[in-house]
């Protein structure tokens, strides 16, 4: 009996001893999952980039510039982060679209004229790098939601094409908030709406624009781990930019307002404000609002015309005076060290590549040849700006100032050129540098804007073509101090020349009758095709005209020897 019973015993332990050893490998192989899944959750260091661009917000049309628009969400976002008090864009869409995607001026994009058509065969220059590319290349997943104004008459200028990943939103400057629909001109009616490189006619709800692109700027957080892969996303509102439409229950709370432009205008801000806080809401749920940096910009001043308001600044969109120019903008971050601060150190729309790229952990390459700065110490921790000075454009095209010349320019430039630079204290400006007027609120009556609507009023001093301004001391532009400091506008004019001798050719090419959406399924899209396929259209569209010219000639020449006939005759 006791024989039998050791083997038993022994038999017994040894399967009690394996059961330990099994439970024990399932626990280590459970918890080894379980820091496996720990590392796959782990937040990564670089931060969740949220790029806000509104379009033609005024510098006064915020609340926290004394604005009677209420923009509750926007005060909030901003005493709560870094308002940005010296902050400069362009004076355009399509040229502040294209310095904040580059890092680089106008004079080196060739974008120095005008804003980029949608009839024009021209986008930003392939060649150069873009903000989304960079943080694609540091690890992040980057989406666009919004208007793009940066061209796309062939695949390669599409946004996805440019480094995003995704993109949902508009290719134009402007266009109908609920139908997506824009006219450039009698018979070149179109579609502007995408999901990617195809027109989005099954997402089209007829929804206001503002609304429809927050929602799907959600959806990408709600289907994003904010743990496993950082996230960059330039949101990009079509509002407030003209036509005025917006839903009517915003019009309720600005009854008050007396010219009808200035009310519509206002309700159109109050809704992107709303947008703004439901983005902000999102960013919590999803748990990115942590590791979060939220930047908030207009890409140009407001245009009073159209019910925008920059007082007490000088100017309008399209100008060089500081309300086409000064923009309202503000960081708001958890990772910031100092908030509820303001900063007046220089900053200007260039210089949120090398910030941003640097910030995301990315590589700043020396071949990009980059006009912007690293401003996020300025920024963050109130530390002196690098940047010390601004090339605002120089636009060889725009020539308007009759009385400019070389000599009222001291020999060093031609004053009839339309630019603009500042340095340090001091801002200089040539040419005609737009609509100079101050306009208070609501100052239009809406008779004379239906009269002028869309109409820039372009109005200069006769004889005048160079100013000087103290925009520390005076940055309403009401001193002009070009006669009392000749030494420093000849310095300034120097420097514009320098600036100048770096400039490549303006690309502002003529309209190409085959951007009509009519003969693109009536949408607005790429109309170039590869190169092959352009250079025998272009080859084409050659022989039609030598044969055309030929023909011309040829008639030409049987004229002239029919009338030779009669005269020997």
């Amino acid at each position: 009996m006791f024989i039998l019973l050791v083997p038993v015993t022994l038999f017994l332990s040894f399967i009690i001893s394996q059961t330990w050893s099994v439970q024990l490998s399932w626990e280590n192989w459970n918890a080894r999952l379980r820091n496996r899944g720990n590392e796959f959750d782990k937040p990564s260091s670089q931060p969740h980039i949220i790029f806000i661009l509104v379009d033609d917000q005024g510098f006064r049309d915020v609340g926290y510039h004394g604005s009677e628009i209420k923009t509750p969400t926007l005060d909030r976002l901003a005493a709560q982060g870094v308002k940005l008090e010296n902050y400069y864009v362009q004076p355009l869409c399509s040229p502040s679209r294209s310095q904040l995607m580059t890092g680089r001026y106008q004079i080196h994009t060739g974008l120095q004229h005008s804003i980029i058509r949608a009839t024009q065969p021209n986008c930003l220059p392939l060649e150069n790098v873009t903000l989304p590319l960079k943080l694609k290349q540091a690890g992040y997943s980057t989406h666009m939601v919004g208007k793009w104004h940066l061209g796309f008459y062939k695949r390669g200028c599409m946004p996805t094409q440019r480094g995003f990943d995704t993109f949902f939103g508009s290719l134009l400057g402007s266009g109908d908030y609920y139908s997506h629909y824009k006219c450039e001109g009698p018979g070149m009616c179109g579609y502007d709406l995408y999901e990617g490189e195809e027109a989005a006619w099954e997402q089209d709800r007829g929804m206001y624009s503002t609304v429809m692109f927050t929602r799907k700027a959600i959806n990408i957080l709600a289907n994003h781990n904010p743990r496993r892969q950082p996230l960059f996303l330039y949101l990009a509102y079509q509002a407030v930019h003209s036509p005025l439409q917006v839903p009517a229950r915003y019009l309720e709370r600005y009854k008050a307002i007396p010219n009808v432009h200035r009310r519509k205008y206002a309700a159109m801000v109050s809704c992107l404000d709303e947008a703004i806080h439901n983005l902000t809401l999102a960013l919590k749920r999803y748990g990115y609002y942590d590791n979060t940096v939220i930047v908030y910009s207009s890409d140009n001043g407001g245009q009073p015309l159209a019910g925008g308001s920059n007082w007490p600044l000088r100017g309008s969109k399209a100008t060089y005076w500081e309300g086409g120019i000064r923009a309202v903008g503000f960081v708001h971050s958890p990772l910031l060290v100092n908030k509820g601060t303001k900063c007046r150190s220089l900053v200007h729309i260039t210089d949120w590549f090398p910030t941003l790229v640097t910030l995301g952990e990315g590589t700043l390459d020396e071949d990009l040849n980059l006009d912007g700065y690293d401003v996020w110490e300025a920024i963050s921790e109130g530390r002196p700006s690098p940047r010390q000075d601004i090339l605002h454009n120089i636009d060889p095209i725009y020539i308007k100032a009759k009385n400019g010349s070389w000599k009222a320019g001291y020999g060093l430039w031609n004053t009839a050129i339309q630019a603009a630079l500042r340095v340090g204290h001091w801002k200089l400006l040539t040419g005609v540098p737009g609509y100079s007027d101050w306009v208070p609120p609501q100052t239009f009556s809406n008779q004379q804007i239906i009269n002028r609507w869309h109409n820039e009023r372009v109005r200069w001093d006769r004889g005048k073509s160079i100013w000087l301004f103290n925009i520390t001391a005076d940055p309403y532009e009401r001193v002009d101090l070009s006669q009392r400091y000749p030494h420093i506008v000849k310095k300034m004019l120097m420097r514009l020349a320098q600036y100048n001798k770096t400039a490549v050719p303006v690309r502002y090419p003529a309209k190409d009758l085959r951007s009509n959406p009519q003969y693109n399924g009536g949408v607005w899209g790429p109309w170039y095709k590869d190169e092959r396929e352009e250079q025998q259209v272009n080859e084409r569209y050659d022989n039609l005209f030598t044969n055309h010219l030929g023909k011309r000639r040829w008639k030409k020449k049987s004229k002239n020897r029919k009338l030779k006939r009669k005269v020997d005759a």
